[in-house]
């Protein structure tokens, strides 16, 4: 028999998955280095969201069509989102309340980790009716790394908030969480950016069709496949230097057909892919990322050192545009609001040879690229009931930890 642990997730776009990803293999990674011989964990990955009723599920369904298909529209859903809030009302909770019981009841947990927004506040509350016998602990890991978070982070009932950084710290606070419950620790990066690439740069893009030696530029749509691709991709076409691009398409088929279509009208040498096996192989070969400011996906980059055109040429919803300003203020990314603004960006690009010994600005935790393995190290501690076995518990706690619970 196994501890579980219950990972509640929700396929709203890419980064809230890749969240939980990495919160698994760090944890795998640390009962290994641990050589620990108790009982094993077992992660339970659960859509939450869009499994709890056919309303919520409509809302993801929604959120990710206009992600493809109308990105400048998101700002007004997210503004319907914090004023309605169906994450916390009663009609929401009583649609979800049913599944979410008998989730909890099934799994048994010993830990409720949520890595999405919208999860937390029906999860206390279930988790409260439900009366577990195991009294599992509510911890959130917030994913959105500034003050212009989505409010449903804000979970009073949480046990336990890690927030990216002080800018989350403060927003929580004011949103009522109890500071002695948010621990500041970064954000959760998958390790497989810290480690060195399992492709080296030349074999990469030499099975893509690519030239190992040419400045390649990385545009990718997200796994929605959204934001303006195609316009940018065309502007590139003015760019008076030897590049070539590596356009990812993520589940937009449209998208693919399209850029399929214009590159074989154009000279510039192109690989178009809707996914990769790796994206952090892909990060380590390129030498610039245009993207939209995702959380998780810029922080990857910053993990990799990779430089980012961050595309702004759509309003963007208030989590990211406060993500790109973090990102463009600390000297880590540029911002295009037209598309024809990569040009000059691209064309002052220097590639360097040894970017994972560039030293990170330590200004809001990003060079904290390392915090996985805390949120890791926290999670494993949570799992303790306070008549478990407490050398274990101080063994997972002492390696480092910087808490301020």
């Amino acid at each position: 028999m196994s501890n579980k642990i219950l990972l509640c997730v929700s396929r709203t776009g890419g980064g809230h998955v890749s969240a939980a990803e990495a919160i698994q293999s760090a944890v795998a990674e640390l009962v290994k280095s641990l050589h620990f011989c108790g009982t094993p964990y077992e992660f339970v990955v659960a859509d939450v969201v869009e499994e709890s009723s056919g309303l919520h599920r409509q809302f993801v369904r929604f959120y990710n069509y206009l992600l493809r298909h109308k990105p400048e529209w998101m700002q007004y859903y997210y503004r319907a989102i914090e004023y309605f809030k169906p994450d916390n009302s009663w009609f929401g909770y009583w649609l979800a309340s049913s599944y979410l019981r008998k989730l909890l009841r099934q799994v048994d947990p010993v830990l409720v980790l949520s890595v999405h927004p919208m999860a937390n506040h029906y999860l206390a509350r279930a988790m409260k009716s439900a009366k577990l016998a195991k009294r599992p602990k509510l911890m959130i890991v917030v994913t959105d790394p500034n003050a212009e978070l989505w409010k449903g982070w804000a979970s009073l009932d949480a046990y336990i908030t890690v927030a990216p950084n002080q800018l989350v710290q403060k927003r929580l606070v004011e949103l009522g969480v109890n500071p002695d419950k948010i621990a500041v620790i970064g954000m959760p990066v998958h390790p497989i950016y810290l480690k060195p690439p399992l492709v080296a740069r030349q074999q990469f893009l030499k099975e893509l069709g690519l030239e190992p030696e040419r400045l390649t530029i990385c545009l990718t749509a997200g796994l929605a496949g959204g934001s303006k691709v195609v316009e940018i991709y065309k502007a590139l076409t003015n760019v008076r230097r030897n590049i070539q691009v590596l356009a990812i398409c993520g589940s937009n088929e449209e998208l693919f057909g399209e850029l399929q279509a214009l590159a074989g009208e154009i000279s510039l040498p192109t690989a178009i892919v809707r996914r990769l096996d790796s994206m952090s192989d892909a990060m380590a070969a390129c030498d610039l990322l245009i993207t939209k400011a995702g959380g998780l996906t810029t922080f990857e980059a910053v993990a990799r050192r990779l430089p980012m055109a961050l595309d702004m040429t759509s309003d963007l919803m208030p989590q990211e545009s406060g993500t790109a300003r973090l990102l463009i203020e600390a000297g880590l990314g540029q911002a295009i609001y037209n598309p024809y603004d990569i040009v000059p960006i691209v064309a002052a690009l220097k590639r360097v040879e040894d970017r994972q010994s560039t030293i990170l600005p330590a200004v809001h935790h990003l060079d904290c690229t390392h915090a996985v393995y805390q949120i890791a190290r926290l999670a494993l501690a949570n799992c303790w009931s306070e008549g478990e076995t407490r050398n274990a518990r101080s063994l997972i706690m002492s390696r480092g930890a910087r808490l301020s619970v």
